[in-house]
C-alpha cells in the first residue's frame, strides 16, 4: 500500500535526523519530567491518548513526561493539550516559560458557536502557541486555510495499540463473546461504540456532528433487509437507544468499567458503522482495523487517509443512509471482499501503533520545543 510505505519511511527518516539531538536534550539528569500532557479530568479519549503518547516516550527516555490535568504550576516545561479547547482557558494561568502545543482534532466555524469561538480564540492564541497537532488531512488543510502558519502546523496521526487490539481468535470464540454478551447468534450484530449524545448525562438530545441520526436511519434501512441486533458501548447513548426503541430493533447498551474492556466489543460485532459528520480520527476506525472488525465509515477526520475504499474498509458519504445500509449489506453478503478487507486492515494499521505516534510526537514536537527551553 503505497501511502503507507510512505509513511513508515517518513517516519525513518524523521527518527535517524533527530537521534543525536534527543541525546543532547534528555540526559538523564536534566529532562526529568520536561514534557507534560493536559488532558480533561473525564476519562475518555483524549487522557488515553496522552497515557499512550507519555508512556511510550517514557519508555525511550524514563520518566521524562506525563499526564496532568492542572498546568498552572508548570515552568521551563513543554505543555502539550491534548485538546483544542483546553489551551485558551488555560491560557491565563499559563506560565511565559513554557513552550506550548495544542492539538486541534476537528471542527469548523459552521458548526456553531461554540466551534466558532473555539477557532477564533486559537488564532488569537497563535504568537503564544509553538505547534498546532493535527490527525488528518482534512483538517490540516483547514487550518492553513484559516491561517495557521505552515511552520507551526504537524499532522500526526491518531495511534492504536496493536499489541492490546488484535483479532478474536475463531468464529467459536466470537459465538461466545456474543452469547456473554447477549447478542443472538442468528442475527448480524452492529456496533456502535462512540459518545454521540450533547453531555454527559442521557444524551437524549443528539450530537448531530457526530451522526446519530445518520446512524438510525442506516441501522433502519437495513434492518428491512436483515436481522439486526444493535451493540452499544459509551455515555449519552439516551437518543440513538429512544429511536432503537420507536423502531423495535433490539439492541443492549452495556457500560466499561475500563476502556480496555472495549477490545472484546469489537470482537462480538460482524460490522461496525461510523457515520459521523466530523471527527478527529475516530479511534473507533483504527480499533476495528486491530481486532479485525469490518468498518464502514463515512468521509471525515481520518478515514479517507487511512481507509482505501473496498480494500480495507468501506468508504461512504454521511448524505445517503440508504448508500450506506446498501454498502454495509453487501460487504457483508461477500465473504472473500469481507475476509480481505478484515485481513488487509490488520497489515495496514501497523502503520499507525502507538509506539510509531509517539516517536512522531517526540521528534517532530517534542524535541524542538524541548530545544527552544535550553
Amino acid at each position: 500500500m503505497t501511502r503507507i510505505r510512505y509513511f513508515l519511511a517518513k517516519i525513518k527518516r524523521s527518527g535517524q535526523a533527530t537521534v543525536s539531538k534527543a541525546k543532547n536534550l534528555l540526559m538523564p539528569d536534566s529532562g526529568l519530567q520536561k514534557i507534560a500532557f493536559i488532558a480533561e479530568k473525564n476519562n475518555w479519549s483524549i487522557r488515553w491518548d496522552g497515557h499512550y503518547i507519555t508512556e511510550n516516550i517514557n519508555k525511550i527516555h524514563p520518566n521524562i513526561s506525563r499526564i496532568l490535568t492542572n498546568p498552572a504550576h508548570l515552568k521551563n516545561s513543554v505543555v502539550h493539550f491534548g485538546s483544542q479547547y483546553m489551551w485558551p482557558n488555560w491560557r491565563p494561568l499559563a506560565s511565559d516559560r513554557n513552550r506550548y502545543a495544542v492539538t486541534y482534532f476537528h471542527g469548523k466555524p459552521e458548526d456553531g458557536s461554540e466551534a466558532a469561538d473555539n477557532l477564533k480564540q486559537i488564532m488569537l492564541l497563535m504568537p503564544k502557541t509553538d505547534y498546532v497537532i493535527t490527525a488528518s488531512r482534512i483538517m490540516e488543510k483547514r487550518l492553513l486555510e484559516w491561517g495557521v502558519p505552515e511552520n507551526k502546523l504537524i499532522r500526526i496521526p491518531i495511534g492504536v495499540d496493536t499489541n492490546f487490539f488484535t483479532p478474536s481468535c475463531s468464529e467459536d470464540s466470537k459465538k461466545l463473546l456474543k452469547l456473554k454478551f447477549g447478542i443472538p447468534i442468528d442475527r448480524i450484530c452492529i456496533g456502535s461504540f462512540q459518545k454521540d449524545g450533547i453531555g454527559w448525562g442521557d444524551g437524549i438530545q443528539p450530537k448531530l456532528i457526530k451522526g446519530p441520526d445518520i446512524l438510525i436511519k442506516t441501522i433502519k434501512h437495513m434492518s428491512d433487509q436483515a436481522p439486526i441486533f444493535v451493540l452499544l458501548t459509551g455515555p449519552a447513548r439516551g437518543y440513538v437507544k429512544n429511536e432503537l426503541d420507536r423502531m423495535k430493533i433490539p439492541y443492549i447498551h452495556l457500560f466499561l468499567k475500563n476502556y480496555l474492556e472495549i477490545v472484546e466489543y469489537y470482537r462480538a460485532v460482524d460490522l461496525y458503522l461510523m457515520t459521523s459528520r466530523e471527527e478527529g480520527g475516530p479511534k473507533s476506525i483504527m480499533e476495528c482495523m486491530a481486532t479485525g472488525t469490518a468498518i464502514v465509515a463515512t468521509r471525515c477526520g481520518m478515514a479517507e487517509d487511512i481507509i482505501e475504499h473496498g480494500k480495507n474498509g468501506i468508504l461512504v458519504d454521511f448524505d445517503s443512509p440508504l448508500k450506506i445500509s446498501d454498502q454495509a449489506i453487501e460487504l457483508l453478503g461477500n465473504s472473500n471482499k469481507l475476509n480481505s478487507c478484515i485481513n488487509q486492515a490488520r497489515l495496514d494499521i501497523q502503520a499507525y501503533d502507538w509506539s510509531i505516534i509517539a516517536k512522531l510526537h517526540l521528534n517532530k514536537v517534542y524535541l524542538p520545543m524541548l530545544e527552544q527551553l535550553n
